[in-house]
Order: C-alpha cells, then structure tokens, then sequence
C-alpha cells in the first residue's frame, strides 16, 4: 500500500536555524496520526513541510507516492487540506464565503461555484456547527467560532488527506470531542489526518502517534503501545504518566519526588 507520506532523510531549516534532523519516516494511508512533542520539537515546521509550505534543505518528501516538489500546485490543493495556526482571513468576508475559499482549487479558473460547491460548504459549515451564522462576518466571531470557519474551510476541499496544526486551539471540551468524532468519520471514510496537538491525552485517539524531541523522530507508533507511552513519557521527562481511564488511554501528570499534597 503506498505511504500517505514518505520522509527521507529530511532536514529543515527557519532562517539561519536548522529544526528538523535527518527524520525518516511513513505515514500510512486511511488513517489518523497525531504528532505531539514538548515545545520547540519541530512539530508544526513537520507538518508545514508535508504541506508544501516550507522546502526542506535536504531530503525528499513524496505525497502517495510522488515527489511532493512534482504535484502542480492546483492539482496537490485538490489532494491536500491545510489548516494552520493564526491563519489569516478577511475579517469582512461572510462565513460562507471564507468556507467557499476552500472549494477554488475545484473551481474552473474565474468561474463560479457550482451546486456541488455550494452543497459542500453547507455540509463543511453543518459538520462544524458553523452554518448558523453563515452571513456573520468573520472578524464578528470568537476565537472558537472562528477556528471552526476555518476548519470548515479545511473540509470544503473535500481531499483525501488533511494537515491540521493545533485545531483545537480555542475550542471548548464540547466542541474538542465534536472535532474528535469529525475526524473518526473522516478516516472511516478512507481520508488521511495528520495533526499537530498539544493535548496528550486527545492525541492519543489517533491511530499512530509520532513523537518528536528536538527536531528528531524519537517515535512512531501505533497509540496504544506501551513503547509509544514509555517514548512520550520520556520526551517529556517523565513529568507525564500515560494511564488507561476506561477504555481510553490519557496523559496524568506525575508528582515529583517529595512534592507534598494539599490537604
């Protein structure tokens, strides 16, 4: 089966700076793969890097099984959704037609939306409980209402595979669970989702998890496997413990030595 994403000796740099060491590593296809890291890991330069945005200074990165640097633009719009942190929007601009900016890699050049474009925002906007305030401005909305315009946008595309760099930012526990089953149908229904996430404890429903210290692939595995747990306790020095709750596995923090309780 070929890989969602293949890396290769991949390095990075952010100006004078190198982030990303030499990773390797696959991604596979129809499933969801959370990378998490203490900060300063080189997790969204990753995820940034397998969107096209930032050239690697040495390695390859194929998209399913082609070289990244040869998909025309268009055509890996079509194919790849991204959503960033702090991405910019005209705050003017209607809900609707900020979701609609997702649908212009499927658009004729200079044509307009057709019903099938109309139809997939609504479904995009519904899927994010967004479409109620469709004819509000962006810039009128909440830090959550906002990311999940965005999101919707990210979900107009319609592509196979989605890069999503701390969706959850700003999103309240409801809404965090809303995304967490958006993303379970999503890959039930044979897309790809990889996402940045700071929160251990959601991070660990993704099927795979790739742990990262440092610019440098300390883990790739399956969510569920002790080694998976035992690498993510360590990049974090042991500050976390991963412990099942239910049928759920989830990140508690661990008391340091001697610390005292408050009664």
């Amino acid at each position: 089966m070929t890989a969602a994403f293949a890396v290769s000796g991949l390095h990075a740099r952010l100006g004078e700076a190198e982030v990303l060491h030499g990773i390797d590593l696959e991604l596979a296809p129809g499933r969801w793969t959370s990378v998490v890291g203490p900060n300063g890991a080189g997790k969204s330069t990753l995820l940034r890097v397998l969107a096209g945005l930032l050239a690697p200074s040495a390695g390859t990165v194929q998209l399913r099984g082609r070289a990244l640097a040869q998909w025309p633009r268009r055509e890996r719009a079509r194919h790849l959704a991204w959503l960033g942190q702090n991405q910019d929007a005209g705050e003017d601009l209607r809900v609707i037609d900020v979701a609609m900016l997702g649908r212009l890699p499927q658009q004729a050049w200079l044509g307009s939306p057709s019903a099938q474009d109309h139809t997939a925002v609504e479904q995009a906007l519904r899927a994010t409980q967004a479409w109620d305030w469709r004819e509000r401005a962006l810039g009128s909305l909440s830090g959550g209402e906002r990311q999940r315009v965005l999101l919707a946008r990210a979900l107009a595309v319609q592509a196979q595979v989605l890069l999503m760099d701390e969706p959850l930012a700003n999103l309240d526990p409801p809404h965090q669970a809303d995304w967490l089953q958006l993303v379970r149908d999503l890959v039930q229904h044979g897309h790809t989702v990889v996402s940045v996430l700071h929160e251990i404890g959601l991070a660990l429903h993704a099927d795979d998890v790739v742990v990262m210290r440092e610019g440098r692939l300390a883990h790739h595995g399956a969510s569920g496997d002790a080694a998976t747990h035992g690498a993510l306790e360590a990049v974090f020095d042991h500050r976390i413990h991963i412990q099942a709750v239910g049928a759920q596995w989830t990140a508690l923090p661990r008391l340091q030595t001697g610390e005292a309780h408050a009664d």
